[in-house]
């Protein structure tokens, strides 16, 4: 895992931290990701929030647009990664079922 970490990732990480509204997100992301790795990335997190409230892959798969390895993969993430899914979805303050 420490390949994971390095300077460029650290002030990247920094910057997101400090944008202070929606519009200064999308302003940033619009700028350094493409519209398909942004949407992706809200996909992954959407089916996180699926997961966590207990909807099985076919349904998540529907709903969301993405195949069930994604899911498995979200799902792998969510319940033997570091808490990042959780962490977020805990601070996002949307209820589960």
């Amino acid at each position: 895992m420490a390949e994971f970490y390095s300077e460029s990732l650290d002030r990247l990480l920094k910057i997101i931290l400090q944008l202070e509204n929606i519009e200064e997100a999308y302003d940033f992301f619009s700028d350094v990701c493409t519209i398909k790795e942004l949407q992706d990335m809200a996909q992954r997190l959407d089916a996180a929030f699926l997961l966590s409230c207990g909807e099985n892959y076919q349904n998540i798969s529907k709903q969301v647009g993405i195949s069930t390895a994604t899911i498995s993969r979200v799902s792998r993430s969510l319940n033997y990664g570091r808490g990042g899914y959780r962490k977020a979805i805990e601070k996002s303050g949307v209820n589960k079922k």
